[in-house]
């Protein structure tokens, strides 16, 4: 079988056996749990309830703000205990709504009733999906339904549902796959009720065999939807990279994947908007993948949003080894955790410990001119040369090196064996190039400002000045 691929990437050491076997487990906690208002790209939620007031399971907590947000459910009932800034994984504080969890996960009437969805319209699918709060649960968490709502529904020729789970060590979407995948197709269906002219394809890397030959059953007589088996490689699952994959189209980051005829989204997404849709079911739940060598029972586990870290790493027994390293998320593009306090949100996906920190252990040393990051490198950019720009502090000159371009992979860094930190340095990088057009676009609105109110008393002296001479 030729799986398809893109050019560039690595093949890191896989470790999926931990847990991949796994099956999918539900964790209920008792206490608080915690619901930033920030779970997604865009503008924050505007909380909608008060200290005091008593909620329900699937109730919504935070009011999207503007086109480019989402609203924020409530995954349990009880009593908000605190509307206050909650440390994140970030590291950083944001306005969160603390619910008391009473234990009995109450929920509002008519969640779970099933919708005679194939004679939905468009706009009563969009709505559901937006009503629901889901927005993408593969890491980024952009509102799924604005990708649902291009310029042109026709000119949509591929939708894709992104099963590769290119990140090492991480099996929940594996598992979704095995063990809900009618869902998986029943949601694509009603996503390609949306575009009349698109295919649908489920995209899966080739070191998964099982579910690609599941998936590919379930697939039977379906005859706008195909499985495509992805070679195994990382980033596969980048959006960029699969789309490259699946349909040889490029975008890069000023381009949205509909600019190409086509939207992406991962599994999880496409089952929450099959619930969203079919079953009137809000997003409360997420799958996350508990694992690495020092954790005690790798498993996937079935969670409420707002639930911590902390809770579900002590479900499964805790540690067994002392951890040197503890992730959010996978090693690869993976966030490190100094507190396990903290809640699982829409775009989580793993809590990863580990016994040791290979990075941390290995010494740095200078760079050896062999170009490995260089072959490596999904978005065909020269790792060299921008951090030679990052480090002297030349920003016009990593910009010019299409530094802006780094999707922060974390290949580079990976395939380099002087084990430089190349991607934590572009990370930087690309922050100080945000803040400095972000302090540019500020200062052009000011002088433009300061320019209206110019003219204005301009034209009012000239006013005046021609009053007089009447």
């Amino acid at each position: 079988m030729n799986s398809a691929t893109f050019k560039g990437g690595t093949h890191p050491f896989e470790g999926k056996s931990l847990s991949e076997n796994s099956e999918i487990r539900f964790a209920e906690f008792s206490g608080d749990y915690v619901f930033p208002m920030s779970q997604h790209i865009g503008a924050p939620a505007k909380p909608c309830v008060n200290v005091g007031d008593h909620v329900l399971a699937g109730q919504k907590i935070g009011e999207a703000q503007g086109f480019i947000s989402a609203d924020v459910i409530s995954s349990v009932s009880g009593t908000v205990k605190k509307v206050e800034p909650r440390m994140q994984v970030s590291g950083q504080p944001q306005m969160s709504v603390v619910i008391e969890s009473d234990g009995k996960f109450e929920t509002v009437s008519g969640i779970g009733e099933m919708n005679d969805w194939q004679s939905f319209s468009k706009d009563d699918i969009r709505k559901a999906v937006k009503d629901a709060g889901i927005t993408g649960m593969g890491g980024a968490g952009f509102p799924t339904y604005v990708k649902l709502m291009p310029k042109d529904d026709e000119a949509i020729d591929y939708f894709i549902a992104n099963g590769s789970e290119c990140e090492p060590y991480l099996t929940s979407d594996y598992r979704l796959m095995m063990e809900e995948g009618e869902k998986i197709v029943a949601g694509l269906k009603i996503c390609l009720m949306l575009f009349p002219n698109a295919k649908g394809v489920v995209a899966i890397e080739d070191n998964k065999p099982k579910a690609i030959a599941h998936m590919t059953e379930l697939c039977k007589g379906e005859q706008r939807i195909e499985v495509r088996a992805l070679k195994t490689k990382y980033p596969e699952g980048g959006e960029r990279q699969l789309i490259n994959a699946v349909t040889g189209r490029y975008i890069n980051s000023s381009m949205l994947p509909a600019d190409v005829g086509a939207i992406v989204d991962n599994v999880a997404t496409i089952i929450a908007i099959y619930e969203a849709v079919a079953l009137s079911t809000p997003l409360m739940e997420k799958v996350i993948t508990i694992t690495g060598d020092a954790v005690a029972e790798p498993s996937n586990l079935r969670v409420r949003i707002g639930s911590s870290y902390k809770d579900a790493l002590l479900f499964v027994g805790g540690l067994k080894k002392e951890a040197k390293k503890v992730i959010c998320g996978g090693p690869m593009m993976g966030q490190a955790l100094f507190d396990l306090d903290v809640p699982v949100t829409k775009p989580s996906s793993a809590l990863c410990v580990f016994e040791h920190d290979e990075v941390a252990e290995k010494p740095t040393t200078p760079c050896i001119r062999c170009a490995r990051c260089v072959n490596a490198c999904p978005e065909f950019l020269v790792p060299p040369m921008m951090v030679k720009a990052a480090t002297n502090g030349d920003l016009e000159g990593f910009e010019a090196l299409n530094g802006m371009e780094c999707m922060e992979c974390g290949t580079c860094s990976y395939v380099c064996p002087a084990r430089r930190p190349l991607t934590q340095i572009f990370k930087q990088a690309r922050k100080m190039v945000m803040n400095k057009r972000r302090v540019e676009a500020a200062e052009k609105r000011q002088r433009e400002e300061l320019e209206r109110i110019a003219s204005e008393a301009a034209e009012a002296a000239r006013a005046a000045a021609l009053e007089r001479l009447k």
